[in-house]
C-alpha cells in the first residue's frame, strides 16, 4: 500500500454511493455536496480538488482532458484527475481503489487517468 493514499474529491457527475464505498474502503473521499461545492464550474472543481489536495474523480472526460491541459501550460498544479466511465457504483469504487492502492498522493500530482 502507498504510504499517503490521495484523497478523492468526487465531482457531482459522481454517485456519491461511490464516495461511500470508499469510505467504507478507508479511503478518504469527499463529494461537492460534502464540500458545498454543487453547481460550481469545473474549472472551480478543479481549484477545489488543487487547493485541498484531493484527486478530483469525474466522468467528465472532455473538459476535463481540455482543464488538465490548460493547467499544465500555465505551469499550474493539481492532485490529479481520474476520468471513468460510468459504471456501477460498486465497479467504480472498486477501480478507483485499486488505482489508490498502487498509487502514491505524490504519484498522481499533475497526472490525468483513466479508470
Amino acid at each position: 500500500m502507498p504510504r499517503t493514499p490521495a484523497p478523492v474529491y468526487l465531482d457531482e457527475d459522481v454517485s456519491v454511493v461511490v464516495a461511500a464505498i470508499l469510505r467504507a474502503r478507508g479511503f478518504e473521499a469527499v463529494t461537492t455536496r460534502d464540500a458545498g461545492q454543487l453547481g460550481r464550474s469545473d474549472f472551480q472543481q478543479l481549484t477545489f480538488g488543487a487547493e485541498t489536495g484531493r484527486v478530483l474523480l469525474t466522468h467528465n472526460r472532455v473538459d476535463f482532458e481540455r482543464l488538465h491541459g490548460e493547467w499544465l501550460g500555465a505551469d499550474r498544479s493539481h492532485a490529479g484527475i481520474v476520468i471513468a466511465r460510468r459504471r456501477p457504483p460498486g465497479d467504480l469504487a472498486a477501480r478507483v481503489g485499486r488505482l489508490l492502492t498502487r498509487l502514491a498522493a505524490e504519484d498522481l500530482k499533475n497526472q490525468l487517468l483513466y479508470v
